[in-house]
């Protein structure tokens, strides 16, 4: 079994608030997060799959066909958008980096999938400070 990591960056806007709280109760558990007028991260997203290599490329995966699968499915639908209003496979889901994390799983799951490769992790830096992995 080999495990292969694809990095690609994206920026995005978002706000930490539920609709059936107040602005006082959002504030209270959210912080600066639930600001209005919205904030931004530059986010890095790391996709790891797994599977055997092929002996006759020499590859588990094409990683340019990888970059290819991440930008057509992630990356161009959240890329300098914000995450609540923009982005289809958000909607109506609170845009904390752990609900991405799931949501780009399962965007990228069947893709890779058809491949033959397996997804491993899916893996968000929001800051310098704080990521999540997820592993489906």
């Amino acid at each position: 079994m080999i495990y292969i990591t694809r990095k690609a960056s994206f920026n995005a806007a978002h706000k930490l608030a539920r609709t059936d709280w107040d602005d006082d109760k959002n504030s209270e558990v959210y912080g600066k997060c639930a600001n209005p007028n919205w904030h931004g991260h530059n986010y890095w997203l790391y996709v790891t799959v797994k599977g055997e290599v092929n002996p006759e490329t020499g590859f588990l995966v094409d990683l340019k066909w990888l970059k290819d699968v991440m930008n057509n499915y992630v990356v161009d639908k959240v890329d300098h958008k914000n995450l609540n209003l923009d982005v289809d496979f958000m909607k109506g889901k609170l845009a904390s980096t752990e609900n991405l994390a799931i949501e780009i799983w399962k965007q990228l799951w069947a893709p890779i999938a058809e491949s033959g490769a397996i997804l491993h992790c899916v893996k968000i830096y929001e800051t310098e400070n704080n990521y999540v992995e997820y592993f489906g």
